[in-house]
């Protein structure tokens, strides 16, 4: 229970294939947000975080990088999922972690799904 006027931190999962550029660069833009907690994984077997059924458990909302990832998450997690809401930000496999085109692009797409 949270002591009166605090309100709960929202937990944003951002989710990659291998949890080694794009998403873990959304972790470290968005964690220090006020209100938010942010963590990372990925699909694939080989990820450095892999995807748990409590990670999904523990998001409220799950930010994918791509369409193919939003179906996987649907395809080996889609009873952890329930009404959680699940964002695609259509970035693809092709930037460095904390290249600044992907910051910006972060920056561009991320917030709005944040509040």
């Amino acid at each position: 229970m949270q002591p009166r006027g605090q309100v709960s931190a929202k937990h944003i999962l951002f989710v990659c294939g291998r949890n080694r550029l794009r998403s873990p660069t959304a972790e470290q833009l968005f964690a220090s947000w006020p209100g938010i907690e942010a963590t990372s994984a990925g699909l694939n077997p080989d990820s450095e975080n892999r995807l748990t059924p409590d990670l999904v458990t523990w998001a409220d909302t799950i930010i994918v990088m791509e369409k193919a990832h939003r179906s996987g998450l649907s395809k080996h997690f889609g009873a952890y999922l329930g009404a959680k809401r699940v964002v695609c930000l259509d970035i693809p496999d092709r930037y460095g972690y904390m290249e600044p085109a992907l910051v910006a692009l972060m920056r561009a797409r991320v917030p709005r799904h944040l509040r």
